[in-house]
C-alpha cells in the first residue's frame, strides 16, 4: 500500500524482464548496420511508457527538479513571482501613504518604510496613553 507521499514511481520494480534477442538493440554489431532494426523506436504511449520507465530509477527530489526545469513551469513561476511581488509593492506603498514626512513624497526604502512605521505606531501609542 502507498502512503501519501510515496508514488509508483518511487516503488522498486516488481520483476526484472530476463535478457532476450532484442536486449542488444542499439548497439554497434547488431543488425542495425544491415538496415534491419529489430526494435523500433518507441512511439506514442509507448514512448511515454519508456520515459516513465526511465524515471523510475531516479530520487524523487531529482525528478521534481527535472519537472520544474521545463519551460511552462518556468513561465508560471514567474507569473506567479512577479503578482507576489507587486502585491508586496502595492502594500508598502499603501504603507508609505499613513507614514507622516517631510516633505510628504520624500522617497523611501522598504526597510525605512518600516523602521519609520514602527516609530510612528510607538509615538502613538505614547499619545493615547497620555
Amino acid at each position: 500500500m502507498l502512503n501519501s507521499e510515496q508514488t509508483e514511481l518511487d516503488l522498486p520494480p516488481a520483476h526484472s524482464e530476463p535478457e532476450s534477442v532484442f536486449s542488444d538493440c542499439g548497439r554497434v554489431g547488431g543488425a542495425e548496420e544491415s538496415g534491419v532494426a529489430l526494435c523500433p523506436q518507441p512511439r506514442g504511449a509507448e514512448q511515454a511508457e519508456a520515459v516513465k520507465k526511465d524515471l523510475q530509477h531516479l530520487s524523487r527530489e531529482e525528478r521534481r527538479r527535472r519537472r520544474r526545469a521545463t519551460a511552462k513551469y518556468r513561465t508560471a513561476h514567474a507569473t506567479r513571482e512577479r503578482i507576489r511581488v507587486e502585491a508586496f509593492n502595492m502594500a508598502f506603498a499603501e504603507l508609505r501613504k499613513l507614514l507622516p514626512t517631510l516633505p510628504p513624497d520624500k522617497k523611501l526604502s522598504k526597510i525605512e518604510i518600516l523602521r519609520l512605521a514602527i516609530c510612528y505606531i510607538s509615538y502613538l501609542n505614547h499619545v493615547l496613553d497620555v
